[in-house]
This record gives structure tokens, C-alpha cells and sequence, in this order.
């Protein structure tokens, strides 16, 4: 029997494109020039010129309308080429459209005699100018950013607060430990300097997170924590939300679960349409950390670097609000005139956010950035009468207010004049392109620009909004061409502060987020899909995101080369780990036998019930590992690279379980990863210098067996290059630290083991992402295989069924038979993709901590009736695995009603209703305003 092909793309030949000189130009980093500043040296595409034909069917060529060699056409004097404009006199521009597609086919079309020298001398008509252009775009960069000043940052003015002059507090039962009130107090003191920018180097576990909730304490200032991924944002929310629980921490993100921009991909003549989808709970979030920024001095906003992306301007945002006061004369028509300028939607039956109904005189309005609260504003002829606030559900009134202040349901909101000064803008800007796009011959650009800006401007028009609106940002805005959009950065107050949280990754990812975003634009502004304009629908360029932040706490155990420039190599330092953690022993071997010598220490390692991670330079390599350890019995999985978050959380969830032993993997198994029970980190060719073995990438692989008290790491490499010396310097200088602080807390490895339930849920181990272990019970998996973790699920299953919990029960069993199958198709198949697992197995079932999308905070522990972080999504596929589940309930009204809310005492009356203190405990299903409330019968 064959064995069998790896199905990753490292496997597959490599294809010869179409046109090379194309395949440059759309990816110029195969095509850089060596001389500095030359900028990518695309190669331009070399122009056509229709000869005449040979070989070709006489008739096939009549119909294209080519000449043949020959034929008496071809002696012919060359007739007036369609497509110059000065000989189109006589010609409709119905006639010149029609004719494009013909033109195309021609391949180039003359331009007008009074065209630029340079142009005409070049040749380039039709496509190859387009191609040009293009080219131009990408070495030269933004015309309209060429040869400009130095940007100022734009501080619009903002409006008085109504909710100000409130001071953080902080709730928390641990204290500052190891080396964190020294970090806090250096860092307080730097605030208060004015040092616009300083380090904290702290590893994982030594509470980063605490140190950041200490300092925005006691500076009292507004801060903004910059995360470089969803799901670390998520988790950094949940835990300052448990910090501040009386103060505004909110959460900015990226509202898609799914997102797929517009681009045009001109080698193959594919446009992609742009595809989405809007997480409405996150949504939510992102207006209420807008408007908490507006109206409050206490606000904390965790976000992703996707907030560098433009949003609607603060002028226009607060010009776009209204208050309502008791007391006040207000016409109701005028009322909904400016709940629909405001862009929220009238509805009778399906009362949700963003929505308002009218009954009589009263005005239920459901504000954008409250998920369980909503206003009823009642009239007495033009008066405001009253207003309440009321749960939008059940319909009981929750609080009497005098004045609520009403903020858009779009942060692309547009004042009515605005938007008409836009379209008229928007029109000339058409014009002017359209008549350089025929100057040039560019036909079906022309028509294509036109027909797709016009539709857009009617709906704007007619709507106030259009898909794409986002592209027309300048004139919605009234920024002047090659301005930054407005962003989050021009909400935050002067005195607030940054994090940058793992500076390492976050700070190069604000570099790159401009110039990606800036080539898909240039290709479809240049091949008519938009307006040029739409390039300045961009995110901040790191020199206007340097202009425009506050003071800087730059966070990481390994920071960059640039924020150590900025501080001139000063940090603040936390590496102790009060839980009596230390960083992993490091061995080197040498790489001529690194796999055989694997495979005896992952053998080791399984048998003491750990897990192995293995970290290679190749996607072969990383393939042909596993292959050759699956063959030696080894149970073991390839992380592929091309997989999403989704997937590499129900990885990383099976291998805490046991269905698996060894992890092999390239660049994912670095910051942001928690696995406790990781025993063996692996890294092969450590001594090859680059990316992948540089210095920070190897105290980040590292630090993933810092975990685990029995960690070790296992160096492959046959020299000593610099970045491992300065790595395993490094490594060792925290350890010794680290292990001195343990001894003088008397503090042992046993110690350790025997309280690792306790650690794992310790303030100090909050700062980093730990992909939950589902039904399994946090502490329990470490130091077990696959098969103490299903006994112990089967233990827990059947007292579950014997305490009467057949839900839970059933859910284990589920759980039980998911893993035993997962272990089945590994072992036939360690490259299977994880859909190819979830469908043979069902795929977990249970609760996801982060949501559906791994972009949704988790929640609390202990939550009762009508609790839970907003945004919740842990109970959105099914009810929480949990042992007491009366005492955790998932937050939502319609839930199992527990014992005390049972018996004859709830039915509404009779003799079993208690007296006294107790009837507050009854049930109110029954009366009117609520869901249970069915009326009178006839």
C-alpha cells in the first residue's frame, strides 16, 4: 500500500503564473529590488500592440474585427481608431460604450494627440495604463500623502460631561506580590513625570494584568488597553470588569464575526464582493464604549488594533444627539422625526435595540448601547410627562428619570445637510474620473465606475446610507484629501493612557495595517470598482498613531526593538510569579538525531501523563513529524497553519484532554497560549537564525512550558547562535530570580502540584488566554492521560444520574463518546483538518468561553438570575456544564425555576400564599406585563 500524499499546500508543484509580470507587480515582495529606497520595483506589464494576425481563421478574425495577414483589409489604410475621443465626434456615447467590449478585445486604444509627452512616448492605453497606474500607487504610495507637511492630531471639541468626576475603585481581596508593587510604583511615578512612553517586561503568570488594574487606580485617569487579538481583548475585558465592577469598562472591537472585503484580483479578472457579519451584542458594546468615553471620566476600553480603522467623527456623533427632559415642551411628531434622523427603526412587534415603538402618547425607545434596558417617554399633549426606565422583556419599570441623553444608532450617522454636501462631492469627484478614465481609453473601467457610484449615490439619497458607505468617508467626514479617518484615538480624552498589551506583536501590527489596506484599495480604484477616494477610507498610519496617543505603557515579556528605543533601554520588571511558578529548565542537543531523540522524550513525557509541544521551520517538515510519529505509535496532531481561531481553540481543548499527546506546529504555539498541561516544549533547528528562531520568538515558545512545574525545554541545534545564548541568558536569569523569591516564601514544587486548582484561578494567572477544558474540572487535567480524564468524566456522570440530573448526564456521556471518537480518527488520520474531525465526531457541543466566534468576553463563575457580562455567549449553544446547577444559572429569563420558587405558595393566591416578609419570594408570572400574562378568557 502507497502511503499517503500530506494534502497541505507545501505538497503541491508550484504553478508558473499566467503573466509574471503581473504576478510581480500584485506581490512585490517576490520582486524587491536589493538598492534601498527603490521602493518594490515592480515590473510594469508590457503593453500590446494588435499586429496583424497570422494563423487565425479568416472568418473568426472578421468577426473580432482584426486584421489578417494578407487579407486586402489589412493593406487598407488604418481607419480611425474608435477609440480616439477627437475622431468620436460623430459618435453617441451609447455608440462608444457598446463598442468597449470590442476594444477591450483590440487589446490597446489610442489616447487624445494632446496627451502628456510622457504617456504618448510609452504607449500605455487601455489596461496597460491601468497597470501603470497601479504601479505607481504601490512604489510612490498615496498621492495624496506624497510631500506633506507633518500631520497635526485633529482634538475636536467634546461636550460637557453628564456623568463625570466619578473615581475608579478598585475590588479586589489579593495584594500586590513579588516584584508588582515595585513595577506599580515605577510606573506610577512615570505617569506622573509625564514619560510619554514606558516598559513593563513581565512575564506570564506574574499578574500583568493586576499591575495595568493598579496603576489606572491610583493615577485616576482613563485608559485604553490595546490587545492584539480578539479573544485576548475578550479576556482582558472580563478580568478589569471583575477589577472595576462600579466603573465603565468597555469593550471595542471588531463588530464581524466574519468578514471578507471587497478586492479585485486583476491576474484572473475576479472581483470579490465585500461579505460580512455583524455580531449585534458587540455592536452594542462599541456604542457604549463610544458614548462611556463621552459622558464619563471613569472608563476603562479594552480593544483590538482594529480600532485604528476609521469610525464616525466625534462631531458629527455628538452633533447627532438629543436630550429629553421632564418637563419640557417636545412635539411628538418631531420626537420621531429625530429617532429616524438617528437611524433607528419604528416596529411594532419585535422591540430591539435600536428600535422605537409609539402607543398613544407614550414613546418606547430602546437606546444602541443598552442590551436589557429601554425608556418610556410619556407625553401629555407636548409635555414631557415622565420618564421610565424599564425592563424591555417583562415591561416592569426598573427607575424614574428626569433626563436621558439619546446617541445614534450608527457611528455613521450623517446630519441631512452633511450628506448633501457629501453627494454633490461625490459627483464632481465622479466626473473628474470618468473623464480621465475616457482620456485614456479605460472604457469598461468608465462604465464601471460610473454604474456602481450612481446606484450608490441614489441610495444615499433616498436612504441616507448605501452598502460600502464607508468608502465615501472624506466627504462624510469633510477631511481633506490624504487626512486620517477619524478614529477611537480622537475620543479619548487628553490625559488618558495606553497599554499595548504583548507591544510585540500589537505595535508591528498597527505598522502593517496601512499599507495591506492600502494596495486592496489602489486595485480597485484603479480598475473602477471605486472612487480614488475610497483611499482614505483607511486605518491610521503608524506616524498618525504615533502623533495621536497618549502616554504609553508598552507591556510584554519580550518587547520590541522600538519601544525599547523610545524608553532608551529602561524597563520596569516583573518576573516573579507569585504562584510560585518559574520558568522551564532549558536543555541543548545536538539537531543530528533531534527526532529520534524526540520520540523517546515525548514517550517520556505521555507516560507521566503530560503534553508534548513541537514547534519546526516547514510545513513539509512539520508534515513528515508527524507522520513518522504517528507510524511509531505516538499519538500526535499537526496544527495546521491556514486554520482560524474557531479551530485552534478545539485543538488546543482536545489536547488538554488527553485525546491526544503531541501538538506539531510552526508559528502558533507562541504568546497568548496557556496550556498547564504542556510538560515538553520542542524546538527543532533551533540554531537555524531568522523570524521563527529569533531571540523573542524563542523566549515566547519558551515561556509555554512555564505552565507546568515539571516543564522542561529541549533545544535542537548543533551551534549556539546569538539569539539562543541571549534567550537561554535570559531565561535563566529569571528562573534564578524567580527561584530565590520561592525559597525565601517557602514555597516548594510539591507545594505546587498539590495547590494547582487554586493557581490556575489566581489573580496573577488571568493575563493570558487559557483555552477552557470544557466539562473537565480547571486543575484536575494536569498529570493525566486520556484515560484518568474519561474516568473521571464517567465518575461525574453517573452521580449526575444519580442525584436525578439526567441533563448533566447526558451531557457528560455526549462529552465521553465526542473524545473516544476523536481518538479514533487521530489515530487513522493525524493530518485530518478539524472539520473533517467535527464531522466525523459531532463537534464539542458544550459551551465556548469566547462565544461562537472567539471574540466574546467569558463570564464569572457564579452568576445568578439576570447577571452575566454583556455580551455573554457561553450559554448560546447550550446549557453550562456544571456540577450545582441550580446555583449557575446561564443568564437569560427563561430558565429552569430552582425548589424555593416551586409549590402551592406561587400559584397567585389561596391558602398556601405566605404572609409577611416571605410573599416577596412568590412568582409574578400571571400579571399583567409579563410574558406569562395571557389576559382574560372570554
Amino acid at each position: 500500500m502507497s502511503a499517503k500524499a500530506p494534502r497541505s499546500k507545501a505538497s503541491k508543484p508550484e504553478l508558473k503564473p499566467l503573466d509574471e509580470h503581473l504576478a510581480a507587480l500584485l506581490n512585490p515582495g517576490l520582486a524587491r529590488d536589493a538598492r534601498p529606497g527603490s521602493g518594490f520595483a515592480e515590473t510594469p506589464q508590457a503593453g500590446y500592440d494588435p499586429e496583424d494576425v497570422e494563423n487565425v481563421d479568416p472568418k473568426l478574425a472578421e468577426k473580432l474585427g482584426l486584421p489578417v495577414a494578407g487579407s486586402p483589409r489589412a493593406s487598407e489604410p488604418e481607419p480611425l481608431h474608435p477609440g480616439n475621443r477627437k475622431r468620436d465626434v460623430g459618435l453617441s456615447r451609447e455608440d462608444i460604450l457598446k463598442a468597449a467590449p470590442k476594444r477591450v478585445r483590440q487589446g490597446n486604444v489610442l489616447r487624445d494627440e494632446d496627451d502628456d509627452d510622457q504617456v504618448r512616448r510609452n504607449g500605455l492605453t487601455g489596461a496597460t495604463a491601468t497597470v501603470d497606474s497601479l504601479k505607481q500607487l504601490l512604489e510612490l504610495g498615496d498621492p495624496n500623502l506624497r510631500e506633506k507637511k507633518p500631520w497635526a492630531p485633529h482634538r475636536p471639541p467634546r461636550p460637557e460631561k453628564s456623568e463625570g468626576g466619578i473615581s475608579f475603585d478598585l475590588v479586589s481581596q489579593f495584594e500586590p506580590r513579588g516584584d508588582q508593587p515595585t513595577a506599580i510604583a515605577e510606573l506610577v511615578e512615570g505617569v506622573q513625570r509625564h514619560e510619554r512612553d514606558q516598559v513593563l517586561l513581565g512575564v506570564t503568570g506574574s499578574g500583568k494584568t493586576f499591575t495595568m488594574a493598579q496603576v489606572i487606580a491610583r493615577t485616576n485617569r482613563p485608559a485604553l488597553i490595546l490587545a492584539p487579538n480578539k479573544t485576548l481583548a475578550a479576556q482582558l475585558y472580563g478580568e478589569f470588569k471583575s477589577f472595576f465592577p462600579n466603573n465603565a469598562v468597555e469593550y471595542f472591537v471588531s463588530y464581524y464575526d466574519y468578514y471578507q472585503p471587497e478586492a479585485y484580483v486583476p491576474r484572473t479578472d475576479t472581483y470579490i464582493e465585500k461579505e460580512s457579519s455583524i455580531n449585534e451584542q458587540i455592536d452594542r458594546m462599541r456604542h457604549a464604549a463610544t458614548r462611556a468615553l463621552l459622558e464619563r471620566d471613569d472608563v476603562i476600553i479594552v480593544a483590538s488594533v482594529s480600532c485604528i480603522y476609521g469610525i464616525g467623527s466625534v462631531e458629527t456623533y455628538t452633533a447627532m444627539t438629543f436630550g429629553i427632559k421632564v418637563g419640557e415642551r417636545l412635539d411628538q411628531r418631531q420626537l420621531l422625526a429625530d429617532l429616524t434622523a438617528l437611524q433607528y427603526k419604528r416596529g411594532l412587534g419585535d422591540f430591539s435595540r435600536g428600535t422605537f415603538r409609539v402607543r398613544g402618547d407614550v414613546v418606547e425607545i430602546f437606546p444602541a448601547h443598552y442590551e436589557d434596558r429601554a425608556w418610556r417617554i410619556s407625553l401629555f399633549g407636548d409635555e414631557v410627562e415622565s420618564i421610565q426606565e424599564f425592563d424591555p422583556l417583562t415591561g416592569q419599570k426598573s427607575a424614574e428619570l428626569e433626563f436621558v441623553k439619546i446617541y445614534a444608532n450608527s457611528h455613521y450617522v450623517t446630519p441631512k445637510p452633511t450628506l448633501q454636501q457629501a453627494v454633490k462631492s461625490i459627483k464632481e469627484e465622479l466626473k473628474i474620473r470618468l473623464d480621465e478614465l475616457y482620456r485614456m481609453g479605460r472604457l469598461l473601467e468608465a462604465q464601471r465606475l460610473e454604474q456602481r457610484t450612481l446606484f450608490d449615490i441614489e441610495m444615499l439619497e433616498a436612504t441616507g446610507s448605501c452598502a460600502g458607505i464607508e468608502n465615501y468617508s472624506r466627504y462624510l467626514t469633510g477631511r481633506k484629501p490624504g487626512e486620517p479617518p477619524p478614529t477611537l484615538f480622537e475620543y479619548l480624552p487628553d490625559n488618558a493612557l495606553v497599554f499595548t498589551d504583548e507591544s510585540h506583536v500589537t505595535v508591528p501590527q498597527i505598522g502593517g495595517m496601512y499599507r495591506g489596506d492600502f494596495r486592496r484599495k489602489a486595485t480597485l480604484a484603479e480598475y473602477g470598482f471605486r472612487l480614488p477616494s475610497c483611499m482614505d477610507n483607511r486605518p491610521l498610519r503608524f506616524e498618525e498613531w504615533e502623533a495621536m496617543r497618549p502616554q504609553t505603557v508598552h507591556v510584554s515579556a519580550t518587547p520590541g526593538n522600538w519601544e525599547m528605543e523610545r524608553t532608551g533601554g529602561v524597563f520596569v520588571e516583573q518576573v516573579i510569579r507569585p504562584t510560585g511558578l518559574i520558568d522551564p529548565q532549558i536543555d541543548v542537543r545536538p539537531a543530528r538525531a533531534q527526532v529520534d531523540d524526540l520520540l523517546g522524550e515525548v514517550r517520556e513525557v505521555a507516560a507521566k501523563g503530560y503534553r508534548t509541544l513541537v514547534t519546526v521551520l516547514t510545513k513539509r517538515m512539520a508534515e513528515d513529524l508527524t507522520e513518522y510519529l504517528h507510524e511509531n505509535g505516538v499519538r500526535v496532531r499537526y496544527m495546521h497553519s491556514d486554520i482560524d481561531t474557531i479551530e485552534r481553540i478545539e485543538i488546543i481543548r482536545d489536547l488538554r484532554l488527553g485525546a491526544f499527546d503531541v501538538l506539531v506546529g510552526i508559528n502558533l504555539l507562541r504568546e497568548g497560549l496557556d496550556i498547564p498541561e504542556c510538560g515538553l516544549v520542542a524546538i527543532l533547528d533551533a540554531d537555524k537564525e531568522g523570524f521563527l528562531r529569533s531571540e523573542t520568538s524563542l523566549i515566547q515558545t519558551i515561556g509555554r512550558a512555564a505552565r507546568n512545574v515539571d516543564g522542561k525545554v529541549v533545544l535542537y541545534a548543533d551551534q549556539i547562535t546569538g539569539s539562543m545564548e541571549r534567550a537561554i541568558a535570559e531565561t535563566n536569569r529569571r528562573r534564578e530570580k524567580q527561584q530565590r523569591w520561592n525559597e525565601e516564601n517557602g514555597i516548594t514544587p510539591e507545594s505546587v502540584k498539590r495547590n494547582i486548582g487554586d493557581i490556575l484561578e489566581s489573580v496573577y494567572e488571568r493575563d493570558h488566554v487559557r483555552v477552557d477544558a470544557g466539562p473537565a474540572k480547571e486543575g484536575a487535567l494536569v498529570g493525566h492521560n486520556m484515560k484518568a480524564t474519561l474516568a473521571d468524566l464517567e465518575k461525574r456522570m453517573r452521580e449526575a444520574a444519580a442525584n436525578l440530573e439526567f441533563e448533566t448526564a447526558a451531557r457528560l456521556r455526549d462529552e465521553i463518546k465526542r473524545l473516544q471518537a476523536t481518538e479514533l480518527v487521530l489515530a487513522a488520520d493525524p493530518m485530518a483538518t478539524q472539520s473533517e474531525v467535527d464531522e466525523k465526531t459531532g463537534g464539542y457541543a458544550g459551551p465556548k468561553k469566547y462565544g461562537r466566534a472567539g471574540n466574546l468576553p467569558p463570564t464569572d463563575g457564579k452568576r445568578g438570575r439576570g447577571a452575566g457580562t454583556a455580551g455573554d455567549d457561553r450559554f448560546a449553544d447550550g446549557p453550562r456544564f456544571h456540577d450545582d446547577t441550580p446555583t449557575d444559572l446561564p443568564p437569560t429569563r427563561a430558565r429552569k425555576p430552582t425548589l424555593d420558587e416551586m409549590g402551592p405558595h406561587n400559584l397567585g393566591g389561596g391558602t398556601g400564599r405566605p404572609l409577611g416578609a416571605e410573599a416577596a419570594a412568590r412568582s409574578k408570572a400571571g400579571r399583567p406585563g409579563t410574558r406569562a400574562f395571557r389576559g382574560k378568557k372570554g
